[in-house]
């Protein structure tokens, strides 16, 4: 989601992107990918949100190469499994470390250079539906989501009059790459998303870039007075049954 969205921020016409994430290798290819494409200016730096000081190398380099921020885009997550019985403390501080504390503290450090510019911002957190409870298997998971809409409106409404939007998109089953490897791993096996998808009342999952289209519109000003808002981004609806189920034919009135 990362990427697809810094690519279509470039497409957009931004005029500078610092993409950041675990993997050196693959972080810095999507720079250079960027910046050779006569795009804007792109930079990546290396940070784990699990520990405690990432944020603040983050903003930081962010700050020195581009002497501002504009818009914020939180993507980075983790949706490592854990229940009610399974889950352990050390599992839980790193969901909570990767999933709540690293969005608080990067919006802490890009408000205060947002206010320090003076000319507003706007920032996304990305969510998910389950943060409306979610499946016994993700119980750490979807509690951090929750928190996350919930500081959303927290901050939204504190920096409201710095011109600053704060809003949450809480995207539903997608197909990437990290959902790929966690079926295969979970031994959901290679053809895991043809089932998936075949149970699914679009006939397919959320993409990577459907979700950066809402995120780029949320950023935008095409979102006008948007902020405080949790949207869910997802082929099912709360509290009427699983996605996966037919809905109910009514009976035989006609």
């Amino acid at each position: 989601m990362g990427e697809a969205t810094a690519r279509l921020m470039a497409a957009r016409g931004a005029e500078a992107i610092l993409v950041t994430g675990r993997s050196r290798k693959r972080g810095e290819a999507v720079a250079r990918s960027i910046s050779s494409q006569s795009g804007p200016k792109a930079v990546f730096v290396a940070a784990d949100l699990a520990l405690p000081d990432a944020y603040r190398e983050i903003i930081e380099t962010a700050d020195r190469h581009f002497g501002r921020i504009d818009i914020l885009v939180n993507s980075a997550g983790s949706t490592a499994r854990g229940s009610i019985e399974s889950t352990t403390l050390d599992q839980w501080d790193e969901i909570m470390a990767i999933n709540l504390r690293s969005p608080f503290f990067l919006m802490q450090e890009a408000v205060r250079i947002m206010r320090r510019e003076g000319a507003g911002g706007t920032i996304i957190n990305v969510g998910s539906v389950a943060a409306h409870g979610g499946p016994p298997h993700i119980a750490p998971y979807s509690a951090s989501k929750a928190a996350l809409a919930a500081l959303t409106r927290n901050v939204a409404y504190a920096v409201m009059r710095d011109g600053i939007r704060v809003n949450c998109i809480q995207p539903g089953w997608s197909d990437t790459p990290a959902e790929h490897l966690t079926q295969v791993n979970e031994g959901a096996g290679e053809g895991w998303l043809a089932d998936a998808e075949s149970r699914s009342p679009f006939g397919r999952l959320l993409k990577p870039g459907e979700i950066a289209e809402a995120i780029a519109f949320l950023a935008s000003d095409a979102s006008g007075l948007m902020t405080g808002t949790v949207m869910d981004y997802d082929q099912s609806v709360p509290g009427a049954g699983p996605a996966s189920q037919p809905p109910p034919t009514g009976g035989n009135r006609k």
